[in-house]
């Protein structure tokens, strides 16, 4: 038993130095953006269309269009809200606010005979009527900071950027995103490196949906939404297509540009990552069964070596040489530590709770089995009700 609990558990302290080596190295690597037209407008702004599909939004979307509307005062912004068939308040509200920038859809029914998932039909039905040089796509749930806008168009600009696109703070405030959010960001970080994604030479591929600012002419050439009707994971698509077409690709740390709150309960939470994290994958079962492993052996393994460690020194005898496992299980605990430190410069997520990672690690490698088995089945495959496997 102390011989599997000591291999257990120097399997684990290697895999956390490896996990955090990663993390460190594409921390270094990250472009990092923020707002510099906070108290000015851009001179010659392009025309930007900020593009807000909404379905069932009633919780966040006044705010969602406030802050989009109060982020800059330009004549050449305009903002569509896409309300796509919600079943709550989403559409009244946004009919109620007033600013001769702001234009609501009230999207149609999907069209019979077509595969349609996500918010692709809710985009794909907007970008015809909008007028901008640039495409802005946001989810409901981001909050816009003062200047962003001008400033991601001028990053976009001075560079080229085809497509720019980031992570900004990513906001906790039920138990179960306080558990998930930052064992899932870290997965991110030590996942994807920002030099190779931003690398027109190398295939890796990455892009944040709740924040993605294209080049209407190269949304166009790639085909926009309607070239990825059939995909639940859209916003890393339409990245690799941009890619694929020899366009530019940004994509960094945008902290002071946006906020983000994605779930806003556990069950939520859970509905939303079971959804994206297999077809995230690209269906490899092979790569999803060892993301729920590494999970575990990360974040887990350090708490239950711990926690057996306390349970035999309390109910059975045990010599001083066999308290090696209690030694090693709080090292790995102290990397956790460090490790949500690190987590933190790339999520803006603060190392609250760290102390429940081990519980953490539980439910994300839940999160990635059952992902398997819902998009295997189409059983419970759902976002806000709908059905994803129809």
């Amino acid at each position: 038993m102390v011989f599997l609990l000591l291999f257990a558990l120097i399997s684990s302290l290697i895999a956390l130095r490896i996990f955090a080596d990663n993390l460190r190295r594409h921390l270094s690597e990250a472009r990092v953006i923020a707002p510099i037209f906070a108290d000015r407008a851009l001179p010659d702004l392009p025309s930007v269309s900020v593009i807000i599909p909404a379905y069932n939004e009633a919780e966040n979307i006044q705010s969602c269009v406030d802050a989009v509307l109060s982020s800059s005062d330009s004549e050449r912004l305009e903002v569509w809200v896409v309300d796509d068939q919600s079943t709550d308040e989403t559409l009244a509200i946004v009919q109620a606010i007033s600013d001769p920038r702001l234009n609501v859809l009230a999207g149609k029914p999907r069209p019979a005979g077509e595969t349609w998932v996500g918010k692709n039909w809710a985009c794909a039905q907007v970008t015809a009527l909008t007028n901008g040089d640039f495409l802005l796509f946001i989810d409901a749930d981001v909050q816009l900071k003062r200047g962003a806008i001008e400033t991601a168009v001028a990053v976009a600009e001075r560079e080229q950027v085809d497509l720019l696109t980031f992570w900004m703070t990513i906001v906790c405030g039920c138990l179960g995103e306080w558990l998930a959010q930052p064992v899932i960001a870290s997965l991110f970080a030590a996942s994807y490196s920002f030099a190779e994604v931003c690398d027109p030479k190398s295939e890796a591929v990455f892009a944040v949906g709740p924040f993605m600012l294209f080049r209407r002419s190269a949304y166009e050439r790639i085909g926009g939404h309607r070239a990825v009707a059939n995909e639940v994971v859209e916003d890393v698509e339409l990245g690799r297509r941009i890619k694929q077409h020899g366009l530019i690709l940004w994509y960094g740390l945008g902290h002071e540009m946006a906020d983000v709150r994605m779930y806003r309960s556990i069950a939520a939470l859970w509905e939303g990552w079971t959804k994206n994290w297999y077809i995230g994958s690209h269906c490899n079962l092979r790569q999803t069964l060892y993301s729920a492993f590494v999970t575990f052996l990360v974040f887990t393994v350090p708490w239950l070596g711990l926690l057996i460690v306390i349970v035999q020194i309390i109910f059975f005898p045990i010599h001083w040489w066999d308290l090696s496992p209690i030694v090693l299980a709080l090292a790995a605990i102290v990397l956790h530590y460090n490790l949500r430190r690190l987590v933190q410069k790339f999520s803006n997520i603060p190392p609250d709770y760290w102390w429940l990672s081990g519980i953490g690690g539980v439910l994300v490698s839940a999160i990635a089995i059952v992902s398997i088995i819902k998009t295997e089945t189409g059983w419970g495959w759902t976002w806000r009700g709908r059905n994803l496997s129809n």
